[in-house]
């Protein structure tokens, strides 16, 4: 199967999103586990990570 890197990927698993972002899973579950959390797409169980919504999310920010 064919390696594509982060930055060409529709979705990201947690793990990715962690390095995709710098920042830590526990800090991105907390992040996402909202109802109205618009970068996240759940698989069954499984959370997926919008990435360009995560990135746009993650700029509007001053701080976390």
């Amino acid at each position: 199967m064919e390696s594509i890197s982060l930055e060409n990927k529709c979705l990201l698993t947690l793990d990715e999103a962690a390095i995709y972002t710098g920042l830590g899973k526990q800090k991105l579950r907390d992040l996402s586990n909202g109802e109205t959390c618009g970068f996240v797409l759940w698989n069954g169980t499984k959370r997926m990570f919008k990435r360009e919504k995560l990135k746009l999310y993650l700029e509007s920010l001053f701080s976390i």
